[in-house]
């Protein structure tokens, strides 16, 4: 702004009175009332409401905005057996226990950004031009071509999924988020004034999306649906055929889509699972993912959306909104933006292979070993880091829900599982498969002991028989 544009700002700030009414040149409003111009003694205008108290209350978005996780876990009594060492199956972090360290290159890539010097000051608030470029050479495909100006770097997956959900949904629409499912998604839209209508997915059916329900919960104020492949919580993978009738039925109701797509190098061998955007031919989607998962380090808070518009639908107006809306945390790391090039182009394609490899086996261990637990029906996952377990709850008298069960779990094994009462989904818990393989054998036994103590033959709960 020229220094022109700058006094004359000043001069119209200076020129309105108490309740905002622009004055004119002489110190008097448009009625003719004369006020006080700058420099002389003024006095409080009488009739301006002062607070005779102090009011400083949280804000209506600070109100809506709820964890169910934490609200959840933070309500439980948890409290370990004293003569058992606690085994944590709950957090989503793969770094936690240290058997599962990035690669070297990563540090390394790293260590040169730093040591490089040129990633100290802020970078552009959508990310360096050069650093998007990379993103979107990796992720390329012919059938969904990339370049930079298609990639919005980020703080993390998550906050991906922030940008996405408020680029494209209004207080008051609604958006479409799967049951069981990330519960973040739910924070994040009640918290902007965004509604959850929840479509099922079927265990049955390795967690398949039950296409009928989803169409169902289509309204004339849904403005996103959001597909999450492969599965937190579940650690499912959707074929290519399941994710074209999804395409299908978001073309059918004109409904963009946020694709969840943090896991979607964690597959593991015999299982292929196509990004939704290399399948879509009409339908725009937003693709969020980062490094977190895939190269072991949540911790270093970078994720990007893949811009995947069709028929020219988002335009220029949804990219210019995104632009506006990176704008008021100005980007994420730099560092990590200047990591990039070296961290895509230089880690071997053994660890990764390593890493599913682990996850698959303590995957296929946890399945075997509760699988012949009674009461207890464990889903074999496809990918993803998670398995996810269901209790016959009425043959466990003992307990009236999932966080009843799992509270207990704490209380006599000290093995703490995610009630999934926090993912929408009752009478289900959530094991995290990244655990040292002893550590997930001990677990798995403890489990087992804890559901022959329990378990009931023929019995209902405590619920059923009070009614």
């Amino acid at each position: 702004m020229s220094a022109r544009n700058d006094t004359k700002s000043n001069l119209v700030q200076m020129n309105e009175n108490a309740n905002g009414k622009l004055l004119n040149g002489n110190g008097a409003n448009r009625k003719g009332i004369h006020h006080a111009g700058v420099g002389e003694n003024s006095s409080p205008v009488k009739d301006r409401p002062y607070r005779k108290t102090w009011q400083v209350k949280p804000s209506l978005m600070a109100n809506n905005t709820l964890n169910p996780i934490r609200t959840i876990v933070d309500g439980m009594k948890l409290s370990p057996h004293p003569d058992k060492a606690m085994i944590s199956l709950s957090i989503g972090d793969p770094t936690v226990f240290g058997n599962l360290p990035t690669d070297d290159a990563v540090l390394q890539a790293m260590k040169d950004a730093i040591n490089s010097h040129q990633y100290n000051g802020y970078a552009p608030s959508v990310g360096y031009l050069k650093s998007r470029q990379v993103v979107a050479n990796y992720y390329s495909c012919p059938e969904a071509p990339l370049e930079a100006e298609d990639v919005i770097l980020t703080s993390g997956c998550s906050q991906a999924i922030d940008l996405a959900i408020s680029v494209l949904c209004n207080p008051g629409d609604n958006i479409l988020v799967p049951r069981p499912g990330f519960s973040l998604y739910k924070t994040l839209a009640l918290s902007f004034g965004i509604e959850v209508k929840f479509y099922n997915l079927l265990p049955e059916k390795s967690w398949e999306v039950d296409l009928q329900h989803l169409e169902s919960q289509v309204d004339d104020r849904t403005s996103l649906l959001i597909v999450t492949n492969p599965s937190n919580p579940c650690g499912s993978v959707f074929t290519k055929e399941h994710l074209q009738k999804i395409l299908t039925v978001a073309s059918r109701n004109c409904l963009p889509i946020l694709a969840d797509e943090v896991y979607s190098n964690m597959v593991f061998p015999g299982c292929e699972s196509p990004s939704l955007a290399s399948l879509s031919t009409d339908v725009p989607i937003m693709s969020c993912c980062g490094l977190a998962k895939r190269w072991l380090v949540p911790g270093w808070r970078m994720g990007w959306i893949l811009i995947h518009d069709r028929n020219n639908i988002f335009g220029s107006e949804i990219r210019q909104g995104l632009v506006q809306l990176c704008q008021r945390i100005l980007g994420p790391c730099t560092i990590v933006q200047g990591a990039l090039e070296g961290i895509f182009n230089n880690t071997p394609q053994g660890f990764f292979d390593d890493t599913i490899r682990f996850i698959k086996s303590n995957a296929e261990i946890c399945f075997n070993e509760l699988s012949t637990v009674p009461g207890l029906k464990p889903i074999l996952p496809s990918g993803a880091m998670y398995l996810m377990i269901g209790i016959d709850i009425e043959r466990f008298p003992d307990f009236q829900s999932d966080v009843d069960f799992t509270e207990r779990l704490v209380t006599e094994q000290s093995v703490f599982c995610l009630p999934t009462t926090a993912f929408e989904y009752p009478n289900f818990f959530r094991i995290v498969v990244t655990v040292p393989e002893q550590m997930m054998l001990e677990a798995c036994g403890r489990i087992r002991e804890f559901c022959q103590r329990h378990y009931q033959p023929g019995r209902r709960n405590k619920k059923d028989l009070d009614q």
